[in-house]
């Protein structure tokens, strides 16, 4: 059984910084993709950031790019979020999820497991 469980949200000025963190656990995620997505109120979930766990490779969607940098501790089995120069916009619940397959998604759709969020507020 595949759990996933963020942590590392809350409250904090524009221009701040915070760290998500996501702790796998139930298989070996060494072939298989991970990321980052988050969902604004009265939004749809949107793409944040994505992670290949073997390799490294990553993804980022233009609004974040140059902010946020996603990466992982193979040896924890953890999955991060570093999120700098924070703006109100920022302000969603933040999910973390894995796939099969080792492939960078954008979609949804395309994550099979989830988290069940951890909110981010930026005030301005």
């Amino acid at each position: 059984q595949v759990q996933l469980v963020e942590s590392g949200g809350g409250l904090v000025q524009a221009g701040g910084s915070l760290r998500l963190s996501c702790a796998a656990s139930g298989r070996s995620f060494s072939s298989y993709g991970m990321g980052w997505f988050r969902q604004a109120p009265g939004k749809e979930r949107e793409f944040v950031a994505a992670i290949a766990w073997f390799g490294g490779s990553t993804l980022y969607t233009d609004s974040v790019r140059g902010r946020f940098t996603i990466s992982r501790d193979i040896a924890k089995n953890t999955l991060y979020l570093q999120m700098n120069s924070l703006k109100p916009e920022d302000t969603a619940v933040y999910y973390c999820a894995t796939r099969h397959g080792s492939g960078l998604k954008r979609n949804a759709y395309e994550y099979d497991y989830w988290g069940q969020g951890t909110q981010v507020t930026v005030s301005s």
